[in-house]
């Protein structure tokens, strides 16, 4: 809000209304004993105990306080909430948990996207590729590669395969931008139109050797780059084309390193 439009005001107000609410989110939310979030609380203001998916959402939007973002990543990553392919929305010991219902241990594809982008932003990159591979591992095995809206989530083993949730939407919105969201923070990508610079802090797994995007629209420029992995785990990034005015630079951590350009 202050950057973009200039209005440090309306920011300020914003980003104290925000703290009070991540303060709340702690106090009033936080599960010792299960190292995560409760999933509300019920008429009587008591937590409701129950491991979902949720807690995901919440590192998404860095509203977990730095030294409880381990707990959660592994407590969402635990196996009554991984199935394989995914993360379950429900735990599998929940007495409600049935792969096959809705919202009640299924897999979301949109759902583990968030998650994923939650889990990079504390730094957590080994279970961003672990989330990745299962989620398009899973659309591998659906019909032109589709994700649908959801799938179950039944325990992935030798010879398994997704399990389509009956009457769930295919192709879907949700699902599709899983994908984008999934690639955009394998990444690291940080776009600021306004200043005309994109910013990559890439992390690709060892399975994902080279991503290469084409037509990728910053305001009013395009850029075509390639990111590769090396063998070492650092990662070369080759702008192939792009206009002037736009200004890709390689981020580690918060420190813009060094800005590429497309060879002339």
């Amino acid at each position: 809000m202050e950057t973009a439009y200039r209005d440090r005001h309306l920011a300020t107000r914003l980003r104290s209304e925000a703290d009070r609410l991540a303060n709340q989110i702690e106090e009033r939310f936080w599960w010792e004993a299960e190292g995560t979030y409760y999933l509300g609380l019920d008429g009587d203001k008591r937590p409701v105990d129950t491991v979902s998916s949720n807690p995901g959402h919440l590192l998404w939007q860095r509203a977990v306080v730095p030294e409880r973002a381990a707990r959660v990543v592994q407590r969402l990553m635990a196996e009554d909430m991984w199935s394989g392919w995914g993360i379950r929305t429900l735990s599998s010991k929940h007495v409600a948990y049935d792969p096959l219902s809705y919202q009640r241990g299924s897999v979301w594809p949109h759902d583990n996207a968030i998650a994923a982008a939650g889990f990079r932003a504390y730094g957590f990159d080994k279970e961003v590729g672990m989330v990745a591979a299962g989620i398009f591992d899973a659309a591998s095995k659906f019909a032109s590669q589709r994700l649908p809206e959801l799938f179950a989530g039944l325990t992935r083993d030798a010879g398994a395969f997704p399990v389509q949730y009956l009457g769930a939407n295919v192709p879907q919105a949700w699902s599709s931008g899983a994908v984008v969201h999934l690639v955009t923070t394998l990444l690291g990508l940080d776009a600021d139109a306004r200043d005309g610079v994109l910013r990559l802090r890439p992390a690709l797994p060892e399975w994902m050797s080279e991503v290469t995007l084409r037509q990728l629209r910053v305001g009013d420029f395009s850029v075509d780059f390639r990111v590769v992995r090396r063998p070492d785990g650092s990662h070369e990034v080759e702008v192939l084309a792009g206009e002037e005015g736009l200004e890709v630079k390689i981020v580690s951590g918060t420190e813009d390193l060094r800005s590429v350009a497309p060879d002339v």
